[in-house]
């Protein structure tokens, strides 16, 4: 008897009668639900988030901006949680979401603080904080729920810094156009500054020199005012001696008057001496007028304005006038001496008036004296005064010369100054409003990232298929030895040979995994849309799968019996948490490394995967060859278990455990 005679024989055993035939159609259908239904209930769950009722809270009451107006961030999260129909958002007071979350209405709540707003914008008034969204979540609502909503909640976290921190760059940024502007204003003054103090020192130099000028001219005007004080002190002292020596002049001409009287008879006498006095006093009127102009001169020579020359001169005219008048008077007695003889009385009547003229005449000299004194007062008050503007002007050219030094150092600043603003200009940015909105994105948000999947699947339930597909491919092949019989008495009792026996046992196993794989994947790729890269070769894969797993079932029914039954049960429970068909292998416990590398299901996931979503096929060769050596091991197990049941023993034909 061939294997396959014995292969067809079981089968025909199996499915002899309605009952059997439906046992076997149900192990089949096994794989197909556990696989299907579970890749079918979990194909997409994330596009079915908008269904889970989540409880959103916005406390928020915004802040005043600089501009006066209220902005309100937790509004504008709020807005866009609802309309991106992320989850089924209910917004509710904070009571109420904390009693939704704890009584399982909502499966979790998101609150942003009443300060929410405050806090982000603090920064700009220089006490920052940190602005919290607080997350609320229940585990007894579902423990991933916590986990997506965590990612939810870093999303708007990253959304709301981008947007924020774009904004700051952005006021920043323009805070650096506006330092670019004042400093070129700044520049521009300093250059005009640099411009003024260069006219300044021109300005001090020529009032330094044009101080020089001055002093010298008022040098001048010193040295004349100190002449003309010199020469009115002469004045007085001639005017002294005058005053002095008429002092008895009203005296003299009294008693001239007297002698007068008495001459009556000398009139020759008197005639004579008359007309020496006369020639005397013609003499002196005549230079009256050359003493005015010689008197003139000397005090325009001593740099008498022209009112104070004829102030000076007009206190000297009522003694010229009397002078004038009194030399009349002589000329008219030396006129009339030729008459005295006749008029004797005529002549003492003239000594008379000319002795009433006296005292008129000692008090013009007088006041001339007096006019003299106030002259050389008045002098030295202008020289003292000169003198003092001497010093002023000395000291008017020192400071115009330090002016002029200063104004210099002045315009050296400013020009350094202007040329330094200028070159520091280069160093502040100064961005057109395209390039600043691009550059505060940029620093909002430095980061991008581009995600390159050099193979991809195109959901969480192709993201998971692999592992299920194997898993149940497993599955399948564990129940099918509930009613098939790993090794043929008959084949045993005739003496078969034992690879024989063990392939005529193993192939039904094999047949029905083949359907079993074979309808599972149809489900999955023309049921569930998950289409495979490779679809031949995934499905050869599979097939390959489930002849390995059956072998390995096979391989522990033929060997331990109803234990080996029970070992292929743990031996896909060591396979469940070591082959890494969730998270990564690497995650596992290191305990469970040499599990993984050793066990068959690890390689037909990462076989499985690379066929489906479009990996290196050299990876899947090396995946077949280690699955096709379990399957080679199984069925060597297998023949040798054949052999070694060739003999009957105790144990065998009564055993203490049935399955």
């Amino acid at each position: 008897m061939t294997s396959i005679r014995m292969a067809i024989s079981e089968l025909r055993r199996i499915t002899a009668g309605r009952l059997p035939a439906l046992a076997v159609l149900a192990l089949c259908m096994i794989p197909l639900l556990y696989g299907g239904l579970y890749l079918y209930a979990n194909h997409d769950p994330y596009s079915k988030l908008d269904d889970v009722p989540a409880a959103l809270v916005v406390a928020d009451t915004g802040a005043r901006q600089s501009d006066s107006t209220v902005r309100n961030v937790g509004a504008d999260v709020a807005k866009e949680l609802l309309d991106g129909h992320a989850f089924d958002w209910h917004q509710v007071s904070a009571a109420e979401a904390a009693d939704g979350v704890r009584e399982g209405r909502y499966t979790f709540s998101l609150t942003l603080p009443a300060d929410f707003t405050e806090a982000l914008t603090s920064s700009s008034n220089y006490t920052p904080r940190q602005a919290m969204l607080v997350l609320t979540t229940n585990d007894a609502n579902g423990y991933l729920v916590r986990t997506i909503a965590g990612t939810l909640t870093s999303r708007v976290h990253d959304s709301v810094a981008k947007q924020v921190g774009t904004e700051a760059a952005d006021k920043f940024l323009t805070g650096f156009a506006t330092v670019h502007d004042k400093l070129s204003e700044a520049a521009d003054g300093a250059g005009q500054l640099a411009t003024g103090a260069g006219t300044a020192r021109n300005g001090a130099t020529q009032l330094a020199s044009g101080s020089g000028q001055l002093l010298d001219g008022q040098r001048k005007l010193l040295d004349g005012a100190t002449q003309l004080h010199t020469g009115a002190v002469q004045l007085a002292e001639g005017l002294d001696k005058l005053h002095e020596g008429t002092r008895t002049l009203p005296e003299d001409s009294a008693k001239l008057a007297d002698g007068a009287e008495q001459v009556a008879a000398g009139n020759r006498k008197l005639a004579d001496a008359g007309a020496k006095v006369a020639g005397v006093s013609q003499e002196i009127a005549d230079q009256l007028d050359s003493v005015d102009d010689g008197l003139r001169g000397t005090l325009v020579g001593l740099g008498l304005s022209d009112a104070q020359v004829e102030q000076g001169l007009a206190a000297l005219h009522p003694l010229r006038a009397k002078l004038l008048a009194g030399n009349d008077k002589l000329q008219e007695v030396n006129g009339q001496l030729g008459q005295l003889a006749d008029g004797s009385e005529q002549v003492a009547q003239g000594a008379r008036k000319l002795a009433d003229a006296a005292p008129a005449l000692a008090d013009g000299i007088a006041q001339a004296d007096e006019g003299a004194h106030k002259l050389a007062d008045g002098a030295a008050q202008l020289a003292t005064g000169e003198k003092a503007a001497v010093d002023g002007t000395i000291a008017l050219n020192d400071g115009a010369g330090k002016l002029a030094t200063g104004v210099g150092q002045l315009g050296d600043g400013a020009t350094k100054l202007s040329d330094g603003l200028h070159a520091g200009l280069g160093d502040v940015p100064n961005l057109d409003p395209a390039t600043r909105d691009a550059t505060a994105r940029t620093i909002g948000d430095p980061l991008a990232i581009q995600n390159t999947a050099q193979n991809e699947a195109a959901d969480y339930g192709a993201g998971l298929a692999p592992f299920f597909m194997t898993l149940a491919t497993w599955i399948g092949a564990y129940v099918l030895f509930l009613l098939l019989q790993p090794l043929s008495s008959r084949a045993l009792a005739a003496n078969q040979t034992p690879l024989r026996v063990a392939l005529g046992g193993w192939l039904p196993a094999a047949l029905l995994g083949i359907l079993q794989t074979t309808a599972l994947y149809a489900v999955i790729v023309f049921g569930i849309g998950i289409h495979p890269v490779h679809p031949v070769l995934t499905l050869l894969t599979m097939w390959l799968a489930a002849g390995c797993f059956t072998a390995i079932i096979h391989a522990l029914n033929a060997a331990l019996g109803a234990v080996g039954q029970f070992l292929g049960l743990v031996l896909m429970v060591l396979q469940l948490v070591s082959s890494g068909g969730t998270f990564p292998w690497q995650t596992i416990p290191d305990p469970l490394y040499p599990l993984h590398y050793a066990l068959p299901m690890s390689y037909v996931i990462d076989a499985l995967r690379h066929l489906i979503y479009g990996g290196e096929l050299g990876l899947v060769a090396v995946d077949v060859g280690v699955v096709v050596a379990w399957l080679a091991v199984a069925l060597l197990v297998a023949t040798r278990a054949a052999r070694t049941r060739r003999v009957w023993t105790a144990s065998r034909v009564r055993p203490e455990l049935v399955l």
